[in-house]
C-alpha cells in the first residue's frame, strides 16, 4: 500500500461547438472547441500555470472526443509535460444512431424522455445511462489502481464527473440534487493512505478563473 494519498482531478472541456450549434456531439458530432471555449481553457491553462497546482501530475488522460482533447493541448504546458493518453472510457455516453444529429430531430424521433428509463438506450446503439455509469466507474476505478499514490488528471465530460460521484460517493442511478457542471471546472477526488475506507471530496466545480474574464 502506498503512503502517499492518490489524487483524481477531473477537468471539464471548454465550451464545445457541438453545444453552441445544438448538436448531439458523440464521435461524429463533435468537431472541437468553440471560441469561447479555447478562451476558457485558456484561461485555465494560465490559472495553472501561476498556482502550479497539478505541475506534479503523474498521468493525464483525455477522451478521445476532440472537444476534450483540444482542452488537453491547451492546458498541457501547465502540467509539467506529460502526455495526454487518450482513452475512449472516459468519453460522455454514446448516442448510437442519434450521433451527430441536430438536438431538435434527436427529440422527434426518439422521444423527449429518452434517456428516463435509466436502463433503456436513449437511441438505438447508444449506451443507457446505467451502461454509461458502469464504464465511468470501471475506468476511473481502472485508473486509480493503476496509479496509486499518484496524482492523475482526466480531461474529460460532464456526464463523466457526474458518474464520480456514483462511482466513489455511492449516489444512486437516479440522483435527487441537480449537477451543473461548469466548462474548464476542476473536480477533485482524493483517497487517503491512512483511511482508505471512503474517498474525500476537495471540490467540485472549481472554475474561480473564469470569474470576471472575457469568457
Amino acid at each position: 500500500m502506498t503512503d502517499t494519498p492518490t489524487r483524481l482531478v477531473l477537468i471539464r472541456h471548454g465550451e464545445s461547438l457541438a453545444t453552441v450549434n445544438q448538436v448531439v456531439g458523440g464521435h461524429e458530432g463533435c468537431t472541437g472547441l468553440s471560441d469561447r471555449g479555447r478562451q476558457q481553457a485558456e484561461a485555465l491553462r494560465d490559472r495553472l500555470t501561476r498556482t502550479g497546482e497539478l505541475t506534479g501530475a503523474d498521468v493525464v488522460v483525455t477522451s478521445v472526443l476532440p472537444r476534450a482533447v483540444e482542452t488537453a493541448e491547451i492546458i498541457a504546458p501547465a502540467l509539467g509535460g506529460v502526455v495526454a493518453k487518450q482513452d475512449c472510457a472516459v468519453c460522455e455516453i454514446h448516442p448510437g444512431e442519434g450521433d451527430a444529429l441536430a438536438w431538435p430531430e434527436f427529440t422527434e424521433r426518439y422521444g423527449a424522455d429518452a434517456g428516463r428509463n435509466r436502463f433503456k438506450a436513449m437511441a438505438p446503439g447508444a449506451e443507457s445511462w446505467a451502461d454509461f455509469m458502469g464504464r465511468v466507474g470501471r475506468s476511473l476505478w481502472r485508473l486509480v489502481d493503476e496509479h496509486a499514490g499518484e496524482t492523475i488528471v482526466v480531461v474529460c465530460h460532464g456526464g463523466v464527473i457526474e458518474g464520480s460521484f456514483m462511482a466513489f460517493g455511492n449516489l444512486p442511478l437516479h440522483r435527487s440534487f441537480g449537477l451543473d457542471t461548469e466548462n474548464t471546472s476542476l473536480t477533485e477526488w482524493e483517497l487517503r493512505p491512512d483511511d482508505q475506507r471512503f474517498w474525500w471530496l476537495n471540490r467540485y466545480n472549481d472554475a474561480s478563473h473564469l470569474q470576471g474574464a472575457a469568457t
